[in-house]
Order: C-alpha cells, then sequence, then structure tokens
C-alpha cells in the first residue's frame, strides 16, 4: 500500500474531572468559614449582654500578673526587703504585727453609742423602705380595684348607662367611689331612705370590687340643700340612706365586720359648693380607707 493510502487516525483524549483530585477541599474550607464566623458572632453575643464590671474582670483575668512594683534588684518574694524595721538579723515578725493590729478607740463609750446610732439608723431606713414599698402595692391595689368597676360597667349593658352616676378617685383616705344623682336619674324616692332598683344595681356592683380588697371601709350619705324642705331632717335622712346602702353592700357579700363607720352628713360637704341644690350633691359616697402602718413598740416615748 502505497504512503498516502494509509487509514487517518484520530486519537480523542477525554480529560477526567477535577473531582478525583480536590473535590472535597472546598468543603473543609467552608466548615473552616462557618465555625469562624460562629465565633465570632458568638463573642460578640458575649460582649453586648456582659456588664462593664464583668468586661473589667475578664480583662483583669487575661492580663499578666504584676510580679514586683519594687525596682529593687532582687526578684524574690519580698523584693529586697525585710520585713521588720530592725533589720534583716531580727526576727521581723513583730514589726508587722503591730503594723496589722488596728488601734483601738479612744473612748469605747462612744464608739458603743455611736454603733447603736447606726444600727437605729439602718432599722429606721428599713422601716422606710417598708412604708413605701406598701404604699405603692396599696396604690397599685386601688388602681387595680378602679379599673375593675370601669370595666365592669362597660361590661353590663344594664349598667352602661348609669357609668356617668359613677365617681371614682384616690382621697387621702383611700379610694372613694361616689353613686351620685342626676337629673332625672335619681337612687332614692324624695323623702326617702330605701334605695331604687338603679341603687341596688350599683351597689351591688361595688360590692364586687370592695371584695377584691380586704380594707375597711365607710359609708357616708350627703343630701342637697333643697332636699330638706319637704319635712324631712336632712341629717336623719342621709344617715339612713347610708345604712340602706351598707346592707346593700353586705347582702352582696360584703362582711359585716369590714364596715367601719355609716354616717349621715346632710347638705354640710357638698360636691358641687357654687350650687349646693344641684341633684348631683346627692349621693353616697363609700371609701375604702388606707391600712394604718404599725407604730413601732417605742413610739411616743
Amino acid at each position: 500500500m502505497a504512503y498516502g493510502d494509509q487509514p487517518v487516525i484520530i486519537k480523542k483524549i477525554k480529560k477526567g474531572g477535577h473531582g478525583g483530585h480536590h473535590g472535597g477541599a472546598w468543603k473543609v474550607a467552608y466548615a473552616d468559614f462557618v465555625t469562624a464566623m460562629m465565633a465570632f458572632f458568638l463573642l460578640m453575643w458575649l460582649i453586648n449582654t456582659t456588664s462593664p464590671e464583668q468586661k473589667r474582670g475578664i480583662a483583669d483575668y487575661f492580663a499578666p500578673a504584676s510580679v514586683s512594683e519594687s525596682t529593687s534588684g532582687s526578684g524574690g518574694i519580698l523584693a529586697g526587703t525585710a520585713l521588720g524595721d530592725q533589720g534583716v538579723k531580727s526576727d521581723g515578725s513583730q514589726a508587722v504585727v503591730a503594723q496589722l493590729a488596728p488601734e483601738a478607740p479612744k473612748d469605747a463609750e462612744e464608739a458603743g453609742k455611736a454603733k447603736k446610732t447606726g444600727d437605729a439608723g439602718g432599722a429606721s431606713a428599713a422601716a422606710d423602705a417598708a412604708a413605701k414599698a406598701a404604699a405603692r402595692k396599696e396604690a397599685d391595689d386601688f388602681q387595680s380595684a378602679a379599673q375593675s368597676l370601669r370595666q365592669a360597667m362597660q361590661d353590663m349593658p344594664e349598667l352602661a348607662e348609669l357609668s356617668k352616676q359613677v365617681l371614682v378617685d384616690q382621697t387621702p383616705e383611700g379610694l372613694r367611689i361616689q353613686l351620685v344623682d342626676q337629673e332625672g336619674r335619681s337612687m332614692f324616692e324624695p323623702g326617702s331612705a330605701k334605695p331604687n332598683e338603679r341603687a341596688r344595681l350599683l351597689l351591688r356592683a361595688v360590692a364586687k370590687v370592695v371584695n377584691q380588697l380586704h380594707n375597711r371601709i365607710t359609708v357616708a350619705g350627703h343630701t342637697s340643700a333643697s332636699l330638706g324642705k319637704g319635712g324631712a331632717d336632712d341629717w336623719a335622712l342621709s344617715a339612713a340612706r347610708a345604712n340602706a346602702s351598707r346592707g346593700v353592700l353586705q347582702e352582696a357579700g360584703v362582711e359585716a365586720d369590714r364596715v367601719y363607720q355609716v354616717s349621715g352628713k346632710a347638705n354640710s360637704d357638698p360636691l358641687f359648693a357654687d350650687d349646693p341644690t344641684l341633684p348631683g350633691n346627692r349621693r353616697i359616697a363609700i371609701v375604702l380607707l388606707r391600712e394604718k402602718p404599725v407604730l413601732p413598740p417605742d413610739h411616743g416615748l
């Protein structure tokens, strides 16, 4: 066969993939990167959550300990100094003991009095703190009770229209709840001490709030300046209305021993001083008294 007639052979070389050589190396690098990032964010979280005192403590922990502040040539524990002032040949312990021993007070009796005064001051401060805490708790309880009464009047349709006849406030005596008359919406018939159905609804709602606390209560009746024209005595009538209101409260679950006082004030303390004849001056005032703090044993000595 001639040279030009020889068959042409084409050899194809397939290049293999790189997976067999370094296919898993990137996974290790990525895992190291993720670990480093996790450690970094953990460090940032710890820095953000620790207090300055904790940071200072950590810094002191890793700071190199100070070996000696002395400039002497000795690197030992005593840094080239002796324990005593008498020199290296002396014992030295006597001077150390003398330096560490505290000086006795010049007047032991005065020191004892000062200690007693300090103890009394500490006890007084603790008593004041306890009294303030009790006052804050009582104010919170009163606020919660007032909110409960307002919520009850909003939730009950039969009381929603009577909400304007209920006044709630805090006085130096305690939490005061007043049930006042409005024009055309009285709680008692003229000259009568028997509460009508409107007054009974309000008093039962007040009883639920009173039962939430353990404070004693007072009930006072008030009249307007024009109520006595019908012939009834305002003092007796206001007292009778207060006592009738107390009876409704007790029927609604208020314990009898919680009632501290029932009184009638006639028209001596009008709610609207500018016009004592207004219907709003006719009212029943129920006060949850503030609990008086217990007096210390040496009070008044």
